[in-house]
């Protein structure tokens, strides 16, 4: 299979992958027994299913999902109940002969490696991108040509695409000279920790170990294509490809190449599809971003050699409630989302999804005009309309960020 693994930010593909030491690593001191499941894991997993998150697991196709609602009623588990469901109702642990104990395994490890004290980049967020790439998955014109591979690596890629991440962007790591920076050479430095942290815990579970070898790798490159699309700076990069591919109508989805190009941008819209949800979760999923970005830019005070710029978040002037201006919604619905959507809607072929997905686009771009006032203040300036930063996506605020919010 060929993919655009050669990019220059995947650095290193051919070497053999460890499991990095994650930044939840030097907080957590008894790391070895994160992936441990407790006694009667099926059990658990039987309790998760029961009553109202049962109930809605039967809705897990529908675009109005309430994946706050369904974090709440598996306890904090949403990542790990609705994966272990996905995969059996894809039929991929049958397919694949996966061991339930051992996938349950691996998907305690993804869970509990996103930092739950991220407002936006947590386990909830990946799961809401995953429900988000499960709708995507059955759209009519993609659905017939996908193979088990296809749908499995869809959703491994989306539940893992932001794995340990650390609640800063790719800027701030470089401007500490943090040695992930310094590690991947400032390339794409967040989504190819993602991408190694995931292939770290594929091999320590061995959930994929029964496969052949040749298959696995395989495997292993691809979820790191599929992660590194979702880094912002290669937008225009694919949003090109995808005009290209439909001007010319030369999308062939029987061949395995074009089939994971639309992988990848199926990904690239679930990560930034929040603006495209029913207000209501629109709305909070913006409030987490800006959250994070807040949080950011007070640790960024601490480092006296970081210049502090007014491309910071919006603040009240007591520092605690978030403005999130017009100005800042309107230019990343306007130009980032919403031309990739437009071209999603054009490959679907206006399907009712795509349409429900543009329509609340439109409400929600209208929603945030008439709640911002025209004028604002800036923590460290005026503001300027180039600051394209916006909820769901990881750095439009600065050139040099990575893919998906702060």
């Amino acid at each position: 299979l060929s993919t655009d693994t050669t990019h220059s930010g995947e650095i290193g593909t051919k070497k053999k992958v460890k499991r990095l030491l994650s930044f939840q690593r030097y907080f957590h001191t008894s790391r070895l027994l994160r992936g441990i499941i407790p006694q009667a894991p099926l059990h658990l997993l039987d309790e998760d299913y029961l009553g109202q998150a049962r109930h809605m697991l039967s809705k897990v196709g529908m675009w109005d999902f309430d994946i706050f609602l369904f974090d709440r009623l598996t306890n904090g588990n949403s990542l790990v109940t609705l994966l272990c469901h996905l995969f059996n109702s894809h039929g991929l642990i049958h397919h694949f002969n996966l061991d339930m104990v051992t996938l349950h395994r691996f998907l305690v490890m993804v869970q509990e490696d996103y930092h739950s004290q991220n407002p936006y980049h947590n386990a909830v967020h990946a799961a809401d991108v995953t429900q988000a790439m499960h709708c995507y998955l059955k759209e009519p014109k993609l659905a017939s040509f996908l193979t088990p591979l296809d749908i499995m690596l869809g959703l491994l890629a989306a539940a893992a695409h932001d794995v340990d991440h650390p609640g800063v962007n790719q800027p701030f790591l470089i401007k500490t000279n943090h040695h992930l920076a310094n590690l991947y050479q400032n390339m794409s430095v967040l989504e190819n920790h993602h991408w190694r942290s995931t292939i770290g815990m594929l091999r320590e579970s061995r959930l994929l170990a029964h496969l052949p070898k040749e298959m696995t790798q395989d495997i292993e490159q691809q979820l790191g294509s599929l992660i590194l699309a979702t880094d912002i700076n290669r937008q225009n990069e694919f949003l090109t490809r995808l005009k290209a591919h439909l001007h010319n109508k030369d999308l062939r989805l029987e061949e395995a190449h074009d089939r994971h190009f639309m992988l990848q941008i199926a990904l690239k819209c679930a990560d930034i599809c929040n603006p495209c949800r029913i207000w209501e979760m629109s709305k909070q999923w913006s409030e987490r971003v800006c959250e994070e970005f807040y949080r950011q830019d007070d640790l960024t005070r601490r480092f006296p050699t970081i210049e502090v710029t007014g491309e910071d978040p919006v603040l009240c002037e007591n520092q605690k409630q978030i403005k999130i201006p017009f100005f800042k919604m309107g230019c990343f619905m306007t130009y980032i989302v919403e031309p990739l959507f437009r071209e999603w809607a054009r490959f679907t072929g206006n399907s009712p999804l795509s349409e429900n997905m543009l329509s609340h686009l439109a409400h929600n771009k209208a929603q945030w005009k008439s709640l911002s006032p025209r004028q604002h203040r800036s923590r460290g300036g005026s503001g300027s309309g180039s600051d394209h930063a916006g909820p769901g996506t990881e750095d439009q605020a600065q050139t040099g960020g990575e893919g998906d919010s702060p």
